[in-house]
């Protein structure tokens, strides 16, 4: 898989605010933080410097983090997707050969993956697994309870 992430527009665009906001109030309330620890006398024995100089840099980490996500992300427009095969971002109902139970899920960025919103992610086995696939095909996905097979009932956006 290269490393290109593909998202939706409103994916990107709240990584983008996400972005935005750690940049501008995230670092105002770190700094106001060091500055109230800084008011409390000796550097050298502040706890709470150390925690806010401590905190700023894991949240300059996350700015790093997320400004490199941002780098490689791509917006994937919902016309471009085939739906004769599973893809990203593609919705696909699958049946399970074993327990014959209908499930639908939607192939998202690792970032997007919600499995409450049945959004699992492209890197994972079951959606690795089921990419590529076409309606009628029958995935064997090892996951680590086995083998499982997942029939390919519709492909849709």
């Amino acid at each position: 898989m290269s490393n290109v992430n593909y998202v939706s527009k409103e994916t990107l665009e709240s990584l983008r605010e996400e972005l935005n906001r750690m940049k501008t109030s995230g670092r105002a309330e770190i700094a106001r933080q060091i500055a109230e620890a800084r008011e409390k006398g000796d550097l050298k024995e502040n706890a709470e410097y150390d925690a806010a100089k401590e905190a700023q840099g894991l949240h300059e980490a996350k700015v790093a983090q997320l400004e490199n996500s941002l780098a490689i992300t791509r917006i994937l427009n919902p016309k471009d997707i085939d739906t004769s095969k599973v893809s990203i971002l593609s919705k696909v109902k699958v049946t399970n050969i074993a327990t014959k139970k209908s499930y639908e899920y939607q192939i998202v960025s690792e970032g997007e993956a919600d499995i409450k919103l049945s959004k699992i992610s492209v890197n994972s086995p079951i959606g690795r697994g089921l990419l590529g696939k076409e309606k009628g095909e029958v995935a064997e996905i090892d996951v680590p309870s086995g083998i499982l097979k997942l029939k390919v009932e519709s492909i849709s956006l």
